[in-house]
């Protein structure tokens, strides 16, 4: 699995310039003195780590292999025997790396640790079934109902994600639907109304949990630390009032609902 990377000015930079030239895509250039990575051009090529003679500039993520994270996690297993716990796979999209997944969910099965997946839905439909026959729970989350906004939000239409659900639904897995809640883009009584309806109309195998996860704006900080331009920086937190009021719409339709999860 590879994690996400990140290339960053550390306090060994002696300011040489190494870096600057060494970049095939010219993402750094010199700001207040100090070498900075230019927002969309910068592709984690590694390029200026190799350059760096004094550790100013380090690539944070490796791969690793199946037994390595599973030494990682049975070193907690006394932690999850006495809380009732376990191991969640996120992200990033964890269908993104199918076989991978597979056999870490299949091997934590075999080491009886209860394992959940955070999920987007965004995947193949034989890995999420075939994930869900192993996992203990799905975390499944929903943004919007309305394909446009679920375009214009995060790039790709909601038909896969949605027809994905309809699978996990019949499954025996336990699922509980997650929805960022975010003023603005899905926030509106028809919006609620549309998630409520269509989850109600699902084949569940059993009664379905909705977690509200409510917008922050803790994220900002890391896009600039990444040199990326975050997108969202004028929207704000919903109010407790907006949070009741869809608390109250979606358990005025049968779900179990709670703010975070």
């Amino acid at each position: 699995i590879e994690e996400a990377k990140k290339l960053s000015g550390a306090p060994g930079c002696v300011e040489c310039g190494r870096c600057v030239a060494a970049c095939p895509n010219r993402a750094i250039e010199p700001k207040d003195g100090m070498p900075a990575v230019v927002p969309g051009r910068c592709t984690s090529c590694g390029g200026c780590v190799s350059a760096c003679h004094s550790g100013g500039r380090v690539m944070v993520g490796r791969k690793v292999s199946v037994a390595e994270v599973l030494d990682e996690v049975t070193k907690d297993t006394i932690f999850y025997d006495e809380s009732g716990g376990g191991v969640t796979f996120s992200g990033g999209e964890p269908l993104a790396q199918p076989e991978f997944l597979v056999s870490l969910v299949k091997a934590c099965r075999e080491m009886g640790i209860h394992t959940a997946i955070d999920t987007s839905g965004y995947g193949s439909p034989d890995t999420l079934l075939e994930v869900a026959d192993h996992a203990d729970l799905i975390l499944y989350d929903i943004k919007s109902l309305r394909d446009d906004v679920h375009q214009q939000v995060t790039g790709v239409d909601n038909s896969l994600i949605l027809s994905n659900l309809r699978r996990l639904a019949a499954h025996p897995v336990e699922v509980i639907v997650r929805v960022p809640l975010i003023p603005g883009v899905n926030d509106a009584d028809r919006d609620i109304e549309l998630m409520a309806e269509f989850l109600s109309g699902l084949e569940w195998r059993r009664q379905v949990r909705v977690d509200l996860l409510p917008y922050h704006r803790i994220g900002m900080d890391k896009y600039e630390r990444l040199g990326r331009v975050y997108a969202m920086a004028e929207a704000q937190p919903p109010s407790r009032e907006q949070l009741d009021r869809v608390l109250a719409s979606l358990r005025g339709h049968g779900f179990i609902t709670r703010i975070g999860g």
